[in-house]
């Protein structure tokens, strides 16, 4: 699906920005960031109604059990959730950016005195915000609707904590960095939607993901997405459920070590590949 924003003068540029401190820039730009993407019906719709539309038909067809008294609505929670981070931070961000920098938005925003790394820092708060608003939908969704069990202790939430924001660090530094690989505007959904699809279908977002052949798991532990679901899975299931995984356990310590690795990268490759002006600008 393509995602449409519409193209706004630099934060910089408004009257009075340059007696703003780093700190307020940032946040003013982030508050942007926000406003853009409640202005997209499309993405809104898209971005905070697409888990909870897959939520519903998926617990309304399989309404039994997986195994170990662990209902599939827990177990497609986990998914519906990482999913869902991965949208609003990789996903969009490698459509949104393009279409920016198409549009000359950016090579704007680079003439301008505000420092380069508030942009990014707008782009952040805004994956932030609404990342946390569609989790907290979703949970109280299916709460409402399907009995989901909260996590009941404190460490299943520091843990809920931790996989999430290295999570949505690495896919928000990946969804930047794949931005650079559309070389218009109207490509980047063509560039970035199938890459998004086939983690999701590889990496136990679906299917229970010890059902999938053995290739495909090899292949989804190469990316983010599948340690997400993992450790997401170590919240909201039994901790008896981890003899089931792959490994024999939920791994916990793998998980941050791949997303910690993923982060890296994802700078990495932004240092290195992310582009203000599109080739045609020169």
């Amino acid at each position: 699906m393509t995602t449409t924003t519409k193209s706004t003068a630099p934060v910089a540029a408004a009257p009075g920005a340059r007696r703003l401190g780093s700190g307020a820039l940032a946040l003013r730009q982030g508050r942007l960031e926000i406003t853009q993407f409640l202005r997209s019906r499309e993405s809104v719709v898209f971005t905070m109604g697409f888990p909870i539309i897959m939520i519903l038909i998926f617990a309304s067809i399989f309404s039994g059990e997986i195994g170990g008294g662990v209902k599939f609505t827990q177990y497609f929670i986990t998914g519906m959730i990482a999913t869902g981070l991965m949208t609003v931070s990789f996903q969009n961000l490698g459509i949104w950016i393009p279409i920016e920098r198409d549009r000359g938005v950016l090579k704007r925003y680079r003439g301008t005195p505000m420092p380069k790394w508030v942009w990014f820092a707008g782009k952040v708060l805004m994956v932030v915000a609404i990342g946390v608003a569609e989790t907290a939908l979703l949970l109280a969704v299916a709460v409402a609707l399907f009995d989901l069990a909260l996590p009941d202790t404190a460490a299943k939430w520091l843990t809920f904590g931790w996989v999430s924001v290295l999570g949505v660090t690495a896919c928000t530094l990946c969804g930047i960095a794949i931005s650079s690989l559309a070389r218009t505007a109207r490509s980047g959904s063509a560039v970035v939607t199938p890459v998004s699809l086939v983690l999701q279908f590889i990496s136990g977002v679906f299917f229970v993901f010890t059902e999938l052949p053995s290739w495909m798991q090899q292949v989804a532990a190469l990316f983010p997405l599948k340690w997400m679901c993992q450790g997401l899975r170590a919240v909201f299931l039994p901790e008896s459920f981890g003899a089931q995984e792959p490994g024999g356990s939920f791994e916990l310590g793998r998980v941050a070590l791949v997303l910690a690795l993923w982060c890296v990268i994802g700078l990495v490759l932004c240092l290195t590949t992310f582009r203000w002006t599109t080739k045609r600008d020169g």
